[in-house]
């Protein structure tokens, strides 16, 4: 991938992010935080509305067709990984519902919000 290529898809990103904020916030959501790095991944955005805290995924493709196939069972993991070491550094949060969204974006005004769209591994 070229540099210009990636430098175009990060934009993008976060672009994307910026909208999902927005569309976040419309429907009731107070953003806690916003590209959180972990040593064990990367949330692109925490948001809480009530006893929920939503961890979530935000994927910007050209074809809404692909939907959530974009979040691998890898990224899955990596991000539950990042919400454990989140809320063990903010044990603030640690009575509230855990939640893994994804929100996805496409083509200008198109944008997919799927609630519990993964869960962690019970066993």
């Amino acid at each position: 991938m070229s540099r210009h290529h990636r430098r175009r898809s990060e934009r993008a990103g976060r672009r994307a992010e910026w909208i999902a904020v927005w569309f976040l916030r419309l429907k009731g959501y107070r953003i806690v935080a916003r590209r959180r790095r972990t040593p064990v991944g990367e949330i692109d955005i925490i948001a809480r509305r009530g006893g929920v805290l939503a961890f979530i995924e935000v994927k910007h493709r050209a074809d809404p067709a692909i939907g959530l196939a974009v979040v691998t069972p890898r990224q899955q993991q990596r991000i539950i990984r990042a919400a454990g070491w989140f809320i063990s550094c903010h044990p603030e949060f640690a009575a509230f519902c855990l939640r893994f969204d994804v929100i996805l974006t496409a083509k200008p005004g198109w944008l997919c919000h799927t609630v519990a769209a993964f869960q962690p591994e019970t066993g």
